[in-house]
C-alpha cells in the first residue's frame, strides 16, 4: 500500500466533514478540493512521464519535467486561491488557502514517510 496514493481521498473526506461541522465556506472547500485534485493529476502524469524519460536515458528531460510541473503546481494552487479570495468573499479564499496548505503539509509528510520506509515511488509498481 502506498501512503501518498491513499492520503488524498482521506483528506478530502475529512476536510468535507470539518467544513460541514464547522459551518465553514463550502465554496472554499469546493475550490480547494478541485485545485488539489487538479494538481495531483498533473503530479501523477508528470511522474509517469519522468519515469519514461529516465528509462530512455534522458535524465535532463526527466528533471525538467519534474521541476517545471512542481513549480507549475504551486503556481496553479496559489493563483486559484488568490483569484477566489479576490472575486468571492475573503472567507472563501482563506478557507481554500488553509485547506490547500494543510493538504500539502500532510501529503508532503506522507511522501516523505513513504520514501523513508522504502515504499515504491509514485508512478512505479502496480
Amino acid at each position: 500500500m502506498s501512503l501518498p496514493k491513499y492520503v488524498d481521498p482521506l483528506l478530502l473526506a475529512l476536510g468535507l466533514v470539518v467544513f460541514l461541522l464547522g459551518d465553514l465556506p463550502m465554496l472554499g472547500y469546493a475550490v480547494g478540493a478541485a485545485v488539489w485534485i487538479a494538481q495531483r493529476v498533473v503530479q501523477v502524469v508528470a511522474a509517469k512521464r519522468a519515469q519514461v524519460e529516465l528509462a530512455a536515458g534522458n535524465r535532463q528531460k526527466a528533471m525538467g519535467i519534474v521541476a517545471a510541473t512542481t513549480l507549475g503546481r504551486v503556481w496553479l494552487m496559489a493563483t486559484v486561491v488568490l483569484v477566489l479570495g479576490l472575486t468571492a468573499d475573503k472567507e472563501d479564499g482563506l478557507a481554500a488557502a488553509v485547506m490547500v496548505l494543510v493538504f500539502f503539509t500532510v501529503s508532503f509528510a506522507a511522501q516523505g514517510l513513504s520514501h523513508l520506509f522504502g515504499s515504491e515511488p509514485e508512478g512505479q509498481g502496480a
